[in-house]
């Protein structure tokens, strides 16, 4: 099951989330999103949990907890939608000069 982890500090690595959410069960990965320029947290993360009632777990009793001074949130992690903004064709719009 994937979980989103948001409301992040910026120091919480990786390490940290991962030990918060091994005590609930097995941890498959653990993914902080990083500003792709200057490679600081952008304050959210996902956590991949193999067995579905441990991760349940771990969303009920992390979601709303302290981590490093500030307040997490937990739930599960939503599928992506796709961006029909980033597809071929379009209105064309704008100025063209010959």
């Amino acid at each position: 099951m994937n979980i989103y982890v948001g409301n992040l500090a910026s120091d919480v690595t990786d390490q940290d989330l991962r030990s918060a959410f091994e005590e609930y069960g097995v941890v498959e990965t653990v993914t902080i999103l990083k500003d792709r320029y200057t490679n600081e947290s952008r304050g959210f993360g996902f956590v991949e949990m193999r067995i579905k009632t441990e991760a349940e777990e771990a969303i009920k009793k992390l979601d709303g907890s302290e981590m490093k001074g500030k307040s997490i949130i937990v739930n599960e992690a939503r599928k992506k939608k796709e961006n029909k903004r980033h597809g071929r064709g379009g209105s064309g719009g704008g100025f063209r000069r010959f």
